[in-house]
């Protein structure tokens, strides 16, 4: 045999060999991931919660929060900011007394922005551990997530381009009202993360219409 001819069977070889190599793994649609990453959340700030405060009452995912946080983290993601307030002036508060106006109770929320990478992906369980690492580091949203009158929550999940939105929310069961320091009964109390914003001040409590007859 020839050394051309030995040459084009090892060239041939190789070409086998490099389109049998398995192709390197393709990561899943992010948004196909936030059903699963709202779960997983749940899940963490639940077992956080009574690791901080061992008598905080149970958390009962609520389907009307659940509904209002999903629809924060989409207008969120779509619009590309991350606050309490949307653009056009929409709270969790507002949206929520627009869904049930005799509400009454306290009502916290925490909201996060964590990017990715096309490469990496969204891994579930690593997302998020990050976002609930981020809440523990910041006082106002670890007191959140411990305060012990709190027994409803909801979480929503959007993304868009490279970065994937969370807002948790908090409540109090109607007509409760809170005992000590933590804050008025029928007061909204909201921190953002400063996971992906600069630090700020707290706001002003936001009152609710409730059984103290607050407007």
């Amino acid at each position: 045999m020839t050394r051309a001819a030995l040459f084009l069977l090892a060239a041939l070889a190789l070409g086998a060999c490099a389109t049998t190599q398995p192709p390197g793994p393709v990561m899943p649609d992010p948004k196909t991931q936030m059903a699963a990453l709202e779960i997983r959340i749940a899940i963490l700030v639940e077992e956080q919660r009574h690791r901080l405060d061992p008598k905080a009452r149970a958390l009962a995912i609520d389907p009307e929060l659940s509904k209002i946080a999903r629809a924060r983290a989409s207008d969120m993601a779509a619009k590309n900011y991350l606050a309490h307030a949307a653009p056009n002036g929409d709270t969790s508060a507002s949206l929520l007394m627009a869904q049930d106006e005799q509400w009454q109770g306290l009502l916290g929320e925490n909201l996060a922005a964590q990017h990715y990478t096309k490469l990496g992906g969204v891994t579930v369980n690593e997302f998020a551990q990050r976002f609930l690492d981020e809440w523990l580091k910041s006082p106002p949203h670890r007191d959140n997530m411990a305060f012990a009158n709190y027994d409803h929550a909801g979480v929503g999940a959007a993304v868009n381009g490279d970065t994937v939105y969370v807002a948790v929310l908090f409540s109090t069961d109607m007509g409760l009202k809170p005992r000590g320091p933590q804050g008025p009964a029928n007061a909204i109390t909201s921190w953002e993360s400063p996971a992906a914003a600069s630090a700020t001040s707290p706001p002003e409590p936001l009152r609710l219409r409730g059984a103290a007859g607050a407007q």
